[in-house]
């Protein structure tokens, strides 16, 4: 079973995350690779909160397609372009995680891949084998 911690010697999370998680060895692992804001047909969706809630449920799509929840995830990071969707980021998280706190980091970046995009979201996360 996963181990989300917040140790004492270390500040407290600034928002809904764990400062750390821990995996047993007999774990497998997978790693995520980032998430934005567009379709499968690669639209991107328009304004911050529909890209955050695109970029989040592709995220929970690729967990589910090899057997894994949001409970199983070890850590995110979370990159946007924008310092002023921080607040609505956090938003989207905390809905999309459904109470999961996995470990987290969360860049602000100068650009992605594309500039239409303002989020993109990776992951990593273990399950029992």
């Amino acid at each position: 079973m996963l181990s989300f911690l917040n140790p004492p010697s270390a500040p407290p999370p600034f928002s809904r995350y764990s400062q750390m998680v821990s995996a047993p060895a007999n774990y497998r692992w997978l790693h995520i690779s980032g998430q934005v804001g567009a379709d499968r047909q690669h639209k991107t969706a328009q304004g911050f909160e529909a890209q955050a809630d695109l970029a989040w449920s592709n995220l929970v799509a690729c967990l589910e397609a090899d057997g894994m929840t949001v409970q199983d995830l070890v850590k995110v990071n979370v990159m946007l372009t924008r310092a002023s969707d921080v607040p609505a980021s956090r938003v989207a998280r905390d809905k999309a995680l459904n109470g999961a706190q996995p470990a987290s980091t969360l860049i602000i970046v100068a650009g992605l891949a594309n500039p239409e995009w303002l989020i993109e979201i990776e992951g990593i996360a273990a399950k029992a084998a």
